[in-house]
């Protein structure tokens, strides 16, 4: 018997539990999920599906829900950070997945005191696993020129420098 999957009566995990790597995965998959309904479906809709169909229980208040929500409701904002990074590219060509990777991405950058190597490589490991062929690649490019131009704006405002 398969130890992975539960089985009738066995209690489901809190995915709480999951690792980092993981936790970012499955966010990955409420913002598809909220992409796919054009943010009409709540995310507490989405999450409550997700619990009741997957091994594991989403806490509605968990870290990774409000995460996800913020991307959610900064997803017009993170879009407008993109849109200038995309040299001789479309930001509507921009696959669907490349551009939840994308946003996803810019937030935890400038959200979250993650270091930006860690958040570009989870980055190009999510699109590896789940976006267009050699989306990790053009990802990869895009995050890295975001973190140059913020550190390159953050060292000026730090010298007194005015943009």
């Amino acid at each position: 018997m398969d130890n992975n999957h539960v089985g009738a009566g066995d209690q489901q995990q809190s995915c709480d539990a999951l690792s980092v790597r993981d936790q970012r995965g499955l966010i990955l998959h409420l913002l598809y999920a909220a992409d796919s309904f054009d943010y009409q479906v709540s995310l507490e809709a989405i999450v409550d599906n997700f619990s009741r169909g997957f091994e594991c229980v989403i806490e509605p208040h968990s870290a990774l829900v409000v995460q996800a929500q913020a991307i959610v409701d900064k997803r017009i904002e993170l879009d407008e950070q993109i849109k200038p990074l995309l040299d001789n590219w479309k930001f509507e060509r921009i696959g669907c997945m490349t551009r939840l990777i994308l946003r996803m991405a810019i937030w935890e950058l400038e959200y979250t005191q993650t270091e930006h190597s860690i958040v570009i490589n989870e980055a190009i490991e999510l699109a590896k696993g789940y976006a267009e062929s050699d989306a990790h690649k053009f990802i990869n490019g895009v995050l890295d020129k975001w973190v140059k131009e913020h550190q390159e704006a953050k060292e000026m405002s730090e010298t007194g420098i005015k943009i």
